[in-house]
């Protein structure tokens, strides 16, 4: 068998010490389990993978054999492991918050690089946390394993040097800038509905503000139980016919549009708005759930136009279609030159520079879809 990816990666610990037995694959409708002790070598060879592996789904509420719905859990891919690691510039003698325990793995690593009494980590399911401090303990390492919510942080052990976050948030919590000292860092992956996303590493200031430029490299991972937003019906129904228009955008730009970076900036400028590929079909389906608005462009490759459907208060294909025509004026900028600004009451992004905020909606150019003859 190949060398697994986390020893490719350079982590000390190897990820099978804490992946449970009972591990979820994706399958058709869902997810469907892989049992260690039934199936021992294929799930040494998902778990020895550079990819994320499903510990949990459905927040524990679906047995093992049954077909799970939505992952709830999982062991971090290694490679993006080793990145967030090298992203936080750890030295001796800081110490650190990790948001998101899952399996413990990451806790360990962190035990076995500052020592366990340095780390602290919060998890909000139960069971995820016992079994978790289970395995951190049988692998040697000791440290302060909460059981809560990771959005409140954990102020017993503040003040701390790094905030390290395993879960994506569209909104970063202040308790976790309150809690880092000035100077200290809070590293965390950060999307919104319709780009998730990119990594934030924000520097703390003495007056409860912190700031940073997002990693050049494009991440998913599962979002704060907290912030988890409603999932989206493919089409919503509404009174009255959808408006129908064909946008003039030709393939290779709805490609541009709905993946990163191009995709990252549109999230930035059209709040609100989910985003779901129907890949087999080459649908792009956008929702806004508050206002129940809708959109839906049927891709044809290589074709110049496509056809457009828009349904509800907003037009969220054209506010997508603006974004992206604002993103493609500043040059294509790639996540690097993107920041974000946290204050005690609103986030900031910016492009190039904190004092060149991001646009809002009716800021950017407006460049309208082009409706068909007659």
């Amino acid at each position: 068998m190949d060398q697994p990816a986390a020893s490719r990666a350079g982590l000390s610990i190897g990820r099978e010490h804490f992946v449970p037995d009972i591990i979820w694959v994706p399958a058709s409708g869902g997810y469907r389990t892989i049992c260690r002790t039934r199936d021992p070598l294929r799930w040494q060879a998902v778990v020895a993978l550079d990819d994320a592996v499903v510990t949990q789904v459905d927040d524990g509420g679906t047995r093992p054999g049954r077909l799970g719905r939505r992952s709830s859990s999982s062991s971090s891919q290694p490679s993006l492991v080793a990145a967030m690691l090298k992203a936080a510039r750890l030295a001796p003698g800081m110490r650190v918050l990790e948001i998101g325990t899952g399996t413990g793995w990451t806790a360990a690593l962190l035990s076995d690089r500052l020592g366990s009494a340095a780390v602290t980590t919060v998890e909000v399911d139960p069971d995820l946390a016992e079994r978790a401090r289970a395995a951190i303990q049988l692998a040697g390492f000791e440290p302060t394993v909460v059981t809560g919510d990771g959005a409140a942080g954990y102020p017993p052990n503040a003040p701390y040097d790094r905030v390290l976050a395993t879960c994506s948030v569209s909104r970063v919590p202040h308790a976790w800038i309150r809690q880092c000292r000035p100077g200290g860092q809070v590293i965390t992956p950060w999307g919104t509905e319709f780009s998730n996303g990119a990594l934030a590493r924000l520097a703390v200031a003495g007056d409860g503000t912190a700031a940073g430029r997002f990693d050049s490299m494009s991440l998913s991972f599962m979002r704060l139980r907290a912030q988890r937003a409603a999932p989206c019906p493919w089409d919503a129904d509404g009174p009255g016919r959808p408006q129908t228009s064909v946008t003039g955008l030709a393939s290779e730009r709805v490609y541009e549009l709905v993946t990163p970076p191009g995709a990252f900036a549109v999230g930035l400028l059209v709040p609100d708005c989910h985003k779901i590929i129907d890949e087999d079909d080459l649908v792009v389906r956008l929702h806004d759930p508050g206002s129940g608005s809708w959109a839906r462009c049927a891709v044809t490759a290589g074709a110049a136009t496509h056809p457009v459907a828009q349904h509800g208060p907003r037009r969220l294909w054209d506010e997508a279609v603006h974004a992206f025509t604002w993103w493609v004026g500043q040059g294509r900028p790639g996540l690097s030159r993107f920041g974000l600004t946290v204050t005690t009451d609103r986030e900031l992004a910016w492009l190039d520079d904190p004092a060149n905020v991001v646009p809002g909606g009716p800021a950017v150019p407006v460049v309208p879809a082009v409706r068909p003859p007659g």
